[in-house]
């Protein structure tokens, strides 16, 4: 059947076959039409897939307290928006050429104990965020924007957990054991992201990339949610802290220091959490075991010679 259905095709193409092109061309014309629908069909159902997500946060964190309502152009996505029209100048951004960092400065959000402790305060809340605003508007289009619907997700939780702590509303978290399934795929989706950049960074490096760490780590701290993501995104997260060590040890790159600095501030503000800190350190000493493995098999073949 296999057979037949390859000659019919074959059939087909050539009877088709456009005059003054080759059957081979015109083969591969029709293979590309259909890979490019293939394409467009897989963005369609990723696209859906986005909106399935984006309402399965919106309801839940309705669940979790009706009343709790974030504005638009009240965090992650204001601070990318602010980013795009107020770009951080940095001249001279891949020039280190393995030797140096051209700018620190560019790297002044990254890694440092201020911009944390900032980073923890913009997730604080007021009672203006309550009953005012439309719902999440989640999408879009960039690599830092594909993680501003996680982020902004998980920013409300913390909100919300927040002003229950302080009695100023009143939230069911309960409702996290009946929905872990969206809280764990938008904690995924941050790691993923995350990841993606980390692996092919474009500078300058986007505050919002620091913002998007401190809002997994505070998530990680809280112990009301932490439970919730450990559970079932324990493996998630060692996979995460793994990947970064190794976007360290792999690249090779002439201007490479300006995306190690990035990542490795990245470790050091995972690593500032008690929780994260021990299977990071051990993922690290590890490494080095293995490096000084390498050496002394090195120096034994050596010195032989």
């Amino acid at each position: 059947y296999l057979k037949i259905s390859k000659l019919a095709l074959a059939f087909a193409i050539i009877h088709s076959k456009p005059p003054g092109r080759s059957c081979k061309e015109y083969t591969e014309h029709l293979a590309k039409t259909v890979s490019e629908q293939d394409f467009g069909w897989k963005l369609k159902v990723e696209a859906l897939e986005a909106e399935v997500l984006r309402l399965r946060q919106e309801l839940l964190l309705n669940k979790i307290c009706p009343r709790f309502c974030l504005e638009n152009d009240a965090s992650a996505e204001t601070l990318l928006d602010q980013e795009c029209i107020n770009p951080v100048s940095y001249s001279s951004q891949l020039e280190d050429s393995g030797c140096d960092v051209s700018n620190d400065c560019a790297f002044d959000s990254l890694g440092i104990a201020s911009d944390f402790h900032q980073s923890e305060h913009n997730v604080n809340t007021s009672k203006g965020w309550l009953e005012r605003g439309p719902a999440l508007n989640l999408r879009c289009t960039s690599k830092e924007g594909s993680l501003t619907a996680p982020v902004q997700f998980l920013q409300c939780l913390l909100e919300i957990r927040k002003l229950s702590q302080g009695g100023i509303l009143q939230a069911d978290f309960t409702e996290l054991e009946n929905d872990s399934f969206t809280i764990c795929n938008s904690v995924s989706q941050l790691l993923d992201g995350l990841t993606i950049f980390y692996n092919n960074p474009k500078f300058p490096v986007s505050n919002f990339l620091t913002e998007a760490v401190c809002v997994l780590i505070s998530l990680i701290t809280d112990s009301k949610l932490s439970n919730h993501v450990l559970k079932k995104c324990f493996k998630k997260l060692e996979e995460f802290k793994k990947n970064l060590i190794q976007i360290i040890l792999r690249n090779s790159s002439v201007n490479r220091f300006q995306a190690l600095h990035a990542v490795s501030h990245t470790l050091v503000l995972l690593g500032r959490n008690i929780i994260l800190r021990n299977s990071l350190i051990s993922l690290l000493l590890s490494e080095v075991h293995q490096f000084a493995e390498q050496l002394l098999q090195a120096h034994q073949v050596l010195s032989s010679f």
